[in-house]
């Protein structure tokens, strides 16, 4: 009779601390809010969502993609947020 030894292996738990992931959330919120508002010579206004861009960017390489869903929705309101309130650069054209 064989014994076949079963071996456990033991992972350590990516968690990262509480002050970490509020700060990033803060950074989502400020950086989803950017927008580049190109304003043509003949009138009208032009948005593009600069923060959404990057937000995601940062969303998609960072380290701990244990709540990457919850980023994304961040970055959606603040998106919205900063588009209610014209938030960000103003450009000339």
């Amino acid at each position: 009779m064989a014994k076949t030894k079963s071996k456990t292996v033991k992972r350590a738990a990516s968690t990262e601390l509480e002050s970490v992931y509020v700060m990033k959330m803060v950074l989502y919120l400020i950086l989803g809010a950017q927008w580049l508002w190109l304003t043509p010579a003949g009138g009208g206004r032009v948005p593009i969502p600069v923060g959404l861009l990057v937000g995601i960017a940062f969303a998609v390489h960072d380290h701990f993609q244990i709540d990457r869903k919850i980023e994304y929705a961040v970055l959606l309101v603040a998106m919205l947020v900063g588009f209610m309130a014209n938030i960000g650069i103003s450009i000339a054209i």
